[in-house]
């Protein structure tokens, strides 16, 4: 791999701090509506590690993109850089004052629901998800025996909301609600995507999914919001004792946030709690499944991979079904997933504000200016990785992260704000990616060349389309799958 010290422009120096070269309106409008990701790639490439600013009109971003200067922007000087601005007005339509954006309950709620994300309780959590994606997976079993094609981002939605569903809400929702909360934040994370590319429109004017963004936004609320006064109302006194406990097998985290209390030793409000849960539920499921339908994509462009991946799996599961006790025995599957978010991270965009002037890589940043990081560009740029676009799971052999910038990879973020979810995408994405490989391979449909959509996160533009050849099976195993299936 490169030195980035050899190879980047950007390394400390004794110049004075300058202005960063802008990129002139001409040069980047076109090309940004007509793909955004193809032009940013394109603009990160001519910089080589560079800050440069982007001259969009009345808005004037800087983007940053080596990993010396994304680790300033997200954890050494994390404090100067605010998730505000008019990147974030989308999102509070949607988060609310929830953990995934800044104000004064982003500390507190932090605290609160850190525990509950953490490798021990995600750990003790890993039986009751076995089971619920065991159960999600039979529900494949029809298409594959009759040879129809599957829809794969609904499928791997479907599997992952019901799996997370328990850990959210235990048995407090019914098989309706998760029918109209998939879809809801399904669409809300689609019909953002307008308005976080072109954060500059104002929100008087219309944008092209303004309607069905407002539409899920009600719909979540609908489900949601019942819930957590249902939850409350069930609560008894005594369990109102403002501890945020980590959710085991008898709770969950809507009961555990029910019962916190916020800074002031008062219980969170019904809001607050529908904010938080909304927030971690749709980072949570969003990630997961869209990177599981990537996934099909990768391995249909990497036989080999796919075949070392099924070897392990055959190996180490057999005919069994998946259990915790696989996981460690799972590690060529873990660095599949792992190259899986560098080269398609679904938090594609990180933006910011930066709260006072700044100096990043010799380069001023003016206070209140925006700055865009992008793990999808910095994973992407060949002076930190080599042969950036190919697929190589061998990256992340035990060891050789070693040798790579702390930031040249950062697909859950970084910082204080790190995405607390991380461990529980890496369990449930091994448990789901096992579970249905022992039962199936997936072939797609369609060979032609499947391409990133930016929208609230990185998704196939096409349709990815799964046919699913049912593997043979032998034992036990074998018979408790078909009682299942009938």
């Amino acid at each position: 791999m490169p030195s980035n010290e050899a190879t980047s422009k950007n390394a400390a120096s004794n110049e004075a701090p300058r202005k960063p070269r802008t990129i002139p309106l001409y040069r980047t409008i076109r090309a940004l509506l007509r793909d955004p990701l193809i032009a940013l790639e394109e603009i990160a490439r001519r910089s080589g590690g560079d800050v440069v600013r982007l001259n969009l009109g009345l808005f004037r971003p800087y983007l940053i993109t080596h990993p010396h200067h994304v680790q300033h922007v997200l954890r050494d000087n994390a404090a100067n850089y605010v998730r505000e601005g008019m990147f974030w007005k989308p999102l509070r339509r949607l988060f609310g004052s929830g953990i995934l954006v800044d104000g004064p309950t982003w500390e507190p709620s932090r605290r609160r629901i850190q525990p509950l994300f953490a490798a021990r309780n995600v750990n003790s959590l890993v039986a009751g998800m076995a089971d619920a994606i065991s159960e999600a997976v039979d529900r494949l079993d029809p298409a594959a025996r009759s040879g129809r094609p599957l829809d794969a981002s609904d499928e791997m939605a479907r599997i992952v909301h019901r799996t997370v569903a328990r850990v959210f809400f235990g048995d407090r929702i019914s098989a309706a609600d998760i029918d109209r909360l998939i879809p809801a934040i399904d669409s809300a994370a689609v019909s953002i995507g307008a308005r976080l590319v072109l954060p500059f429109v104002p929100d008087g004017l219309p944008m092209p999914g303004d309607r069905a963004f407002r539409r899920a936004v009600r719909t979540i609320d609908d489900v949601v919001l019942p819930l957590v006064r249902a939850c409350r109302s069930a609560a008894s006194p005594a369990n109102a004792s403002g501890r945020a406990n980590a959710a085991g097998p008898s709770g969950d985290i809507v009961s555990t946030l029910c019962q916190a209390r916020d800074e002031n030793g008062d219980l969170l409000s019904d809001r607050q709690v529908r904010d938080d849960v909304v927030s971690l539920f749709a980072a949570g499921t969003e990630t997961t499944a869209t990177a599981l339908t990537w996934l099909w994509v990768a391995l249909d462009a990497r036989p080999d991979v796919a075949a070392r991946m099924y070897r392990e799996i055959d190996r180490v599961v057999g005919t069994d079904k998946v259990s915790a006790s696989h996981l460690p025995g799972l590690q060529y599957t873990r660095m599949v997933l792992q190259e899986l978010v560098r080269l398609y991270p679904v938090g594609w965009l990180i933006p910011r504000t930066a709260a006072a002037r700044d100096v990043v890589g010799g380069r001023v940043i003016k206070r209140g200016g925006t700055v865009l990081i992008s793990p999808y560009l910095t994973h992407r740029m060949p002076q930190f990785w080599d042969r950036p676009d190919v697929f190589d799971p061998d990256r992340f052999e035990p060891g050789r992260a070693e040798h790579r910038d702390r930031f040249a990879y950062f697909p859950f973020g970084g910082g204080p704000h790190q995405c607390l979810g991380s461990h529980l995408f890496t369990v449930e994405a091994q448990l789901i990616a096992a579970t249905i490989l022992t039962r199936y391979r997936p072939q797609l449909r369609n060979r032609a060349q499947v391409t990133p959509l930016p929208a609230a996160s990185l998704r196939p533009r096409q349709p990815v389309e799964l046919m699913l050849a049912p593997v043979r099976r032998t034992g036990s195993a074998a018979r408790d799958h078909e009682a299942r299936a009938a």
